[in-house]
């Protein structure tokens, strides 16, 4: 593979009528089955690697409204599906069947749904030749689409970083100190990058961190080695028509950040990285964009002081690589802020370096984790409340009228939240989170704003190219195009034993319409089962009662409320009664309180002495930090208390904790620490 000037792969869609195929330039399929009434089918294989492959179908109504759609086909070669998003799927020899989910069940006149699937070839991937929509068979005319390439003249910065959302991080890969798979992920390969193009994204950031593959100064030479690895994988991305963002990573921290003592040391090396990146990738095509640094800090110099030193190494930049030559003349190139912070005054910072620059290629970029006590869930914030709407609200209008409004395309470079890990279950309250998903997109969308998913591993497994939590990724594909309605909670919690009231839900519509209650695909029935009165949703008791089924601790059933667009909201019906915690003896380094959980999961812990006071890390709030400081461990039926939180406790002081659990329970518990001898007591 010729590393320094990759060929750019598109796919292309052909018509299908009758047992026409066509074979692409790239070796990909791509047909189209189009029915002169009833219904059109645009098929396409968007990836393909030994014996594997992804397709991409949409299915177009061309009659009247479709519900509870059926599309099937047969496969000419034996092909198998693996996997499926958006549908589900089924087969029975070369016969298969593609079904709608609950969220996606209807298909108006005139318009489209869509779906994919990963599969397995062996000897031929030939495409299917015939498709039927319920019964109709999608024939169509054979008249071929328009093969002309897109133009390819300028494109502005603002339509260059538009077609990049949305974007997804390669997280903790080649930016991991130690090599590439030194914080658990495996080596990145054109299967995954076919994968994220597959599931909808359009661009890739790049973090790599480079000092560790640095030869000595003066010339600090890039091992060769090193660069053709990043090489290839950008190549691969802009192969599987992935655009790429590419900076400098770790490096802002690791060395970086010494630049207010040690300056023409800094700047040199800075320097001579941006001089060897500029070199090799002049050549690539627009699709490859160039960030300057990864929040960049420095020690002992913030707020004004700090943006000096942003703006110093931002200017560098542009001088390299604009003086580079090539493709570089015009070459996007992102600037982040001081720590890539969306604060006014950093703006306003960054937005002077841009007016000077006077280059029409370069776009903003910042990074969001939300209201931070949310996001890592310390001081009471378990729910996505006001306060933690306001924040993410004033960011997105700070964004947009200091710089999008201005002509100046934004970049959110990285977004998630802090303390969200598959490791870390239950850090935060499931329907919080997805409230906050479905916000941070809406809200960046409709500021303009391209987002790029922070994944480390902790949402897309790239050992088995499947996402964790499938309902994460609904929420974040229907966010690129449409609002999704929520709820005041996604919990109902009934008792084990005794009457079962009625219980009220606030809707939160987000300006769509409210379509009813399902469970599975059964829909419940108004009035009987639930009453609407306003935004207040209410569960009937008789409703509640069957839902609750034997009453057994934990979740009885799930439904789900659905409306006009966006993924519908799930609610799930759960048993509890308040959880029980025992005595227990331990010490600083393991210390674990047996608990009776009975249904009910925890939400945070409060810890005070006698007098009141706060106790532990973080003493400005009651509430101590999910995770770093206690943890519960359901399937051991215990509650651990970390060794960060003793550390910062009073020797032979007797500290109260309450648990606050989902369901509004609160339990109180005792701890003392002696020495590294703890002991706790049910109180």
């Amino acid at each position: 593979m010729n590393l320094q000037s990759p060929p750019r792969t598109r796919a292309r869609l052909f018509a299908v009528a009758a047992a026409v195929l066509a074979l692409l330039a790239t070796g990909l399929l791509g047909t189209s089955a189009q029915a002169a009434q009833g219904c059109r089918v645009d098929y396409r294989v968007s990836a393909q690697w030994p014996g594997g492959f992804t397709a991409n179908v949409g299915v177009t109504n061309l009659g009247d409204r479709v519900d509870d759609w059926e599309l099937k086909w047969a496969f000419p070669s034996g092909q198998q599906v693996t996997q499926a998003w958006n549908a589900d799927v089924t087969a029975s020899g070369a016969n298969t069947t593609a079904k709608h989910l609950s969220y996606n069940r209807s298909i108006a006149s005139g318009s489209s749904t869509s779906f994919g699937f990963n599969g397995t070839w062996s000897g031929a991937n030939e495409a299917p030749t015939a498709f039927t929509l319920n019964g109709v068979t999608c024939t169509g005319s054979t008249e071929e689409p328009s093969t002309t390439p897109p133009p390819t003249g300028p494109v502005s910065a603002m339509e260059q970083v538009a077609a990049m959302q949305p974007g997804w991080n390669i997280g903790n890969t080649l930016d991991a100190l130690g090599g590439e798979t030194a914080w658990g992920n495996p080596m990145i390969t054109e299967e995954l990058l076919a994968t994220v193009k597959s599931q909808g994204f359009n661009s890739i950031r790049l973090p790599v961190t480079w000092d560790e593959n640095l030869g000595p100064a003066p010339d600090y030479t890039i091992d060769p080695a090193w660069l053709d690895r990043v090489a290839q994988v950008t190549d691969w991305a802009l192969e599987h028509d992935l655009r790429v963002l590419l900076n400098i990573h770790h490096d802002s921290w690791m060395w970086m950040s010494a630049m207010p003592t040690d300056h023409d040391g800094v700047l040199s090396k800075y320097e001579a990285i941006w001089t060897q990146l500029a070199d090799r990738f002049k050549d690539h095509p627009a699709e490859l964009a160039f960030e300057s640094v990864n929040e960049p800090q420095f020690t002992g110099a913030e707020g004004a002081a700090g943006d000096a030193y942003t703006d110093e190494l931002n200017r560098a930049f542009h001088a390299i690589v604009r003086g580079s030559g090539g493709n570089n003349d015009d070459r996007l190139l992102v600037m982040p802020t001081l720590v890539t912070n969306a604060e006014q005054p950093r703006l306003d910072a960054l937005k002077t370096t841009i007016d000077d620059l006077d280059d029409p290629m370069v776009a903003a970029t910042i990074h969001f984790y939300g209201f931070w006590p949310f996001s890592v869930n310390i001081a009471g914030f378990t729910t996505y409340n006001a306060e933690v709407e306001a924040d993410l609200v004033g960011t997105f209008q700070r964004v947009n009228d200091t710089f999008v409004d201005n002509g100046i395309p934004v970049i959110m470079g990285e977004w998630a939240v802090l303390n969200y890990d598959h490791n870390r279950p239950g850090v935060h309250e499931h329907g919080e989170l997805m409230k906050f998903f479905e916000a941070t997109e809406f809200h960046a969308r409709d500021k303009g704003v391209t987002t790029m998913l922070w994944d480390a591993g902790q949402f897309l497994n790239r050992n088995t190219l499947q996402w964790r939590d499938p309902h994460i990724y609904s929420y974040f594909r229907s966010g690129w195009t449409t609002r999704s309605g929520t709820a005041s909670t996604d919990r109902v919690h009934l008792p084990k034993s005794g009457a079962i009231d009625a219980e009220t839900l606030i809707l939160n519509r987000n300006g769509l319409g409210f379509e009813g209650l399902w469970q599975g695909d059964t829909p419940l029935a108004q009035g009987a089962d639930y009453t609407v009165s306003g935004d207040a949703l209410t569960l009937t008791s008789a409703a509640l009662t069957r839902l609750a089924g034997d009453r057994a601790y934990g979740v009885n059933s799930t439904i789900e409320a659905r409306f006009s667009a966006g993924v519908p909201w799930r609610v799930n019906v759960i048993t509890s009664d308040p959880p029980v915690l025992s005595n227990a003896t331990g010490t600083t380094a393991s210390f674990a309180i047996p608990t009776l959980f009975r249904g009910d999961q925890l939400a945070t812990m409060e810890a005070e002495y006698a007098d009141g006071t706060n106790a532990g890390p973080a003493n400005w709030t009651s509430y101590k930090e999910f995770w770093s400081n206690f943890q519960p461990d359901y399937s051991a039926g215990t509650l651990l208390l970390k060794t960060d939180f003793f550390n910062e406790v009073d020797d032979g002081q007797p500290v109260t904790l309450t648990f606050h659990f989902h369901s509004g329970a609160q339990i109180t518990y005792e701890v003392t620490k002696t020495g590294t001898s703890v002991t706790g007591s049910a109180t």
